[in-house]
């Protein structure tokens, strides 16, 4: 459920009204002419619904560029409506717009995102070289890694260049400083190479393709269905830390084939992550507004998901290929 307040001039308001009704909203009401011939209207929407109604009153915006929405959330609605008369709500899926909202602060390249990411990959290392698989979940909790991802995915869905350009940048950031990070620590640090954790982290196979498909998926659904996103940035970090700070410490102590182990199992992680977050996006329906935009993201949608097929295809072929050179 969301409020959304409307400030537009008191000659919208029949057009506002005919929007709500269309809608079935669960309230609306007229509020005061201020002298300026300016008018708030408010009205009580089902997260199911939402979208339409924005999507309704951005042509409304673009007729009036003194015009304002605001979208609210509502913690408790009493009474609560009828089940039957709302979809439930498990099953909503968040505007464009809060998706927005939620993903551009994990794009932001700031003292938090690096200190974090070297914190974080740092602590993961350890855990990895001590063999200590609670530091290594530790480490996942902090690590800042969903936003950038998901935020990839979503500038495809969307068109949007602009947030495209921001999370490649803010991913490949994340992901040079979380194996920069670890390799200062595998210049100074001996260490068994053999040990459990950090051999998982070396070898890539089927298993870990499907673990970062999961991931990907999870975290675009947290997104698409407004639940909490913590638990599914632990599990995206399971696929991405854990590998970055095995190549790290493997490329810092010269262990070059034990990093490109780690190499591809990153590699491919980032690849099954994108790609699964970008095929829920698109069953859920995320796309632009107007037919223009919509025509631009199709295109660019039909790129990203063939080429990070064919980079997966790729990447499971040199795995493949390394396999039986190593045996």
């Amino acid at each position: 459920m969301k409020y959304i307040k409307i400030i537009a001039n008191k000659e919208s308001a029949d057009t506002v009204l005919a929007i709500a009704k269309k809608e079935e909203v669960q309230d609306f009401r007229l509020g005061i002419v201020e002298e300026d011939g300016m008018q708030q209207m408010r009205m009580l929407v089902s997260d199911d619904k939402l979208q339409l109604v924005l999507d309704a009153l951005q042509k409304l915006l673009v007729e009036q560029p003194t015009a304002h929405v605001a979208v609210l959330p509502v913690e408790v609605s009493l009474p609560k409506p009828q089940e039957e008369e709302r979809k439930q709500e498990d099953a909503a899926t968040e505007a464009r717009e809060a998706l927005y909202e939620g993903v551009e602060k994990g794009v932001r390249i700031d003292l938090n995102f690096v200190v974090l990411v070297i914190l974080s990959s740092l602590v993961a290392a350890i855990g990895l070289i001590t063999n200590n698989v609670a530091v290594i979940i530790g480490a996942m909790v902090i690590a800042p890694l969903l936003g950038p991802n998901l935020a990839l995915s979503l500038g495809t869905a969307m068109g949007d260049l602009s947030l495209i350009k921001n999370s490649v940048k803010t991913l490949v950031v994340g992901i040079l400083l979380a194996i920069a990070a670890p390799a200062s620590l595998g210049i100074f640090w001996s260490f068994d190479v053999t040990n459990h954790e950090l051999m998982l982290r070396t070898a890539v196979g089927m298993d870990s393709i499907a673990l970062a498909l999961a991931s990907g998926a999870a975290a675009a659904l947290s997104l698409t269905t407004g639940l909490s996103s913590v638990l599914v940035g632990v599990m995206v970090a399971v696929a991405l830390l854990p590998p970055a700070a095995a190549l790290g410490l493997m490329l810092g102590a010269g262990y070059s084939n034990l990093a490109i182990g780690a190499g591809l199992l990153l590699m491919v992680n980032i690849v099954c992550v994108n790609l699964a977050s970008k095929i829920i996006f698109d069953i859920k329906g995320i796309r632009p507004a107007g037919w223009r935009e919509e025509k631009k993201a199709k295109r660019s949608i039909v790129v990203y998901i063939v080429g990070w097929l064919v980079t997966l295809l790729l990447l499971i072929a040199l795995i493949y290929l390394r396999s039986s050179l190593t045996s």
